[in-house]
Parts: structure tokens; C-alpha cells; sequence
């Protein structure tokens, strides 16, 4: 069975899609799964276990130059390759307008299936002409955590039971230590509404290294994010170390090899979820039943409606190095 996921962007949404490869091969053991996914995201597509191939996507810079000689060139390149294999299975796992007529393009065996979200679920993304786009679209409960919606979705489409906890598995992974004393700061966040404050990772910072001397690495995306890593630098010194600008496939690396996770809401603190890391996930408004860590001991949420104290992310991060220290993720 040839099986296409549309899954374009963001970072987040995306990792909480891998769990859905997992339980395609599980369902349909000889079945050959690709996967269309905005081009910065290829490289940690690329990674996971069981895609065959990656068929990138330029939407988001497309739309800059649509018209233009170069674009239409590469946009006619693509469709080229998305219609190479006819597919048994299309999902659109995204549920919108732009996502949907990607998978309309795509190439369908004659008794294949072409589906994406009948409706929209609370706080998740769906645009209301996918139902017209797509012809077998499934229904979805009001409220569900992302991860659950999207199994779900594949789950109907294809005619299976998902059984056992969401699971994501990646290629070439360097080998971990348990002891390791990195601990990585996810601070960075597309969405000021996510971010947590400076001074709240310092202080956090702080009571981490009278606790054990752990070396905490700080990553970057942008000059923002800099400035923050640089104070939090400062105030930490040589126990701090700033990241080199890299790609998600390096980060995926990065954190491989650290004791664990503590982040906001945000693509990469997804990533420390799917490597079964021990995380402590920060949220400032009241997402977490919808994206947060999942019935895990050693991956928890803390937050919602008001940001957490640095105390209080200090705690969390003391409880999930117990739970991951007694049984190890």
C-alpha cells in the first residue's frame, strides 16, 4: 500500500503528526509512506522511521513570487513529483484550504482514498472548503489533543484501531548517555503569546546549578532569540552555552544527547516530546490539553491560563528526572 500524509507546516503541528507513521506501519506492515511537508521542515521529515520519501514544498515562499518564471518553474517540478507514484491513500492531516488541494493534486490509484477533518475541533486549524475539496472526509470529536485528532483521522480513513500510547521513532540517532548533564532551554517561540520571560529562565537557570552542575545549552533562530540566550549567558556563565545557528536535523541531534527538556509551548519542545525525552513543557495560556505531553510520568505540562513560576518549572523538572531516573523513557 502506497500512502501519501499532507502535513505541510508549522514545526509543531508537523512532529505531532510523526506518531501517525507509526501506526500505518503497525497497521499495514509493507506499506510505503511519503510525505509532502513545507521545504524547512523536510530535513526532520527525512529523519523519521518508515518515510520512504520526502516530496518537499514551497508555499510559503511561492507565494512571494507566484507569478514569477523561477516560481512557476519549480512549482511545475513539483507537481511533476507528486504525481510520480499513484498513492492507495491520501491524508491530508492539516485541514486546510492550501493542504487539501495539495492533496487533490496528488495521484490516486483507482480505488484509492482521498480524505482530510470533516469539521473543525476546538483550538486546532481547519478551513471550511476542505469539504469540498476532498471526497472522503472524516469526522472529528469537538475536543481532542492534536496528536489523538490526527490518528484518529488515519485511523477512520483506512479502516484500523490505534492501540498504545502515540510514538515516534528517528534514523541515526547519536547514542545517549543517562548521564548526561545537558539540559536544553527551548526558550524560542514564534508566537510572542508562548514566550516565557527572560528573567524566569535565569532564575530557572540558577536553581537547576545549585541542584547539580548541569550544563544548559541555548538555542537560537533569530536575533531575538540571541539577545535572550546572551542574557541568560550572563547571568549563568560558564555553565550556559550558546548553540551555533543550526538545522532542525542537528537540534534533533542536540537534544538526543541531553538529559532532558525544559521549553514553552513551540515546535521544538514537540521534538522533546516525540524523543521521549524528560520534558517540562511551559504554557502561558490554556493549551495544554490540546498540545501538551500525553499520560507520561516523565514529560508534563505545566501553566495554562497564567505562566508558571521559575519555582514551579524547578519542581516539574525535579519530578520527570525522578520518573525518568526509576523508569527510563
Amino acid at each position: 500500500m502506497n500512502i501519501l500524509i499532507v502535513k505541510l507546516s508549522s514545526l509543531g503541528d508537523v512532529v505531532q503528526t510523526m506518531p501517525v507513521v507509526t501506526d500505518l506501519q503497525r497497521a499495514f506492515p509493507n506499506s510505503q509512506i511519503d510525505w509532502v511537508v513545507e521545504e524547512a521542515f523536510a530535513p526532520l521529515v527525512t529523519r523519521v522511521v518508515g518515510v520512504r520519501r520526502v516530496i518537499p514544498v514551497a508555499l510559503r515562499r511561492w507565494r512571494r513570487t507566484w507569478l514569477g518564471s523561477k516560481t512557476k518553474q519549480e512549482r511545475a517540478a513539483f507537481k511533476a513529483t507528486l504525481q510520480e507514484q499513484a498513492y492507495d491513500a491520501i491524508i491530508d492531516c492539516q485541514g486546510l484550504t492550501k493542504s487539501a488541494l495539495v492533496a487533490r493534486i496528488a495521484r490516486l490509484a483507482p480505488s484509492g482514498v482521498r480524505g482530510s477533518f470533516a469539521n473543525k475541533s476546538d483550538a486546532c486549524g481547519y478551513e471550511w472548503p476542505v469539504k469540498f475539496l476532498l471526497p472522503h472526509n472524516q469526522a472529528m470529536p469537538t475536543r481532542i489533543h492534536a496528536v489523538a485528532r490526527t490518528r484518529l483521522l488515519a485511523a477512520k480513513l483506512l479502516g484500523y484501531e490505534n492501540t498504545g500510547a502515540p510514538h515516534s521513532q528517528f534514523k541515526d540517532l547519536p547514542t545517549s548517555s543517562v548521564t548526561s548533564n545537558r539540559i536544553f532551554f527551548a526558550h524560542g517561540t514564534t508566537r510572542p503569546d508562548n514566550e516565557w520571560p527572560q528573567w524566569k529562565w535565569e532564575n530557572l537557570g540558577e536553581a537547576l546549578l545549585k541542584q547539580h552542575p548541569y550544563r544548559v545549552l541555548l538555542p537560537h533562530a533569530n536575533a531575538h532569540e540571541l539577545a535572550i540566550c546572551e542574557g541568560i549567558k550572563r547571568h549563568l556563565g560558564k555553565s550556559a552555552e550558546i548553540l551555533p545557528r543550526m538545522g532542525l536535523s542537528e537540534i534533533l541531534d542536540v537534544m538526543a544527547s541531553c538529559k532532558g527538556v525544559i521549553g514553552v509551548d513551540s515546535g521544538l519542545s514537540h521534538m522533546a516530546v516525540a524523543l521521549g525525552l524528560p520534558h517540562v513543557q511551559i504554557f502561558s495560556h490554556d493549551r495544554a490539553w490540546r498540545a501538551g505531553p500525553i499520560d507520561t510520568a516523565h514529560q508534563i505540562a505545566i501553566g495554562g491560563v497564567q505562566a508558571p513560576s521559575s519555582d514551579a518549572a524547578l519542581q516539574a523538572w525535579m519530578q520527570v528526572e525522578t520518573a525518568a531516573s526509576s523508569s527510563p523513557p
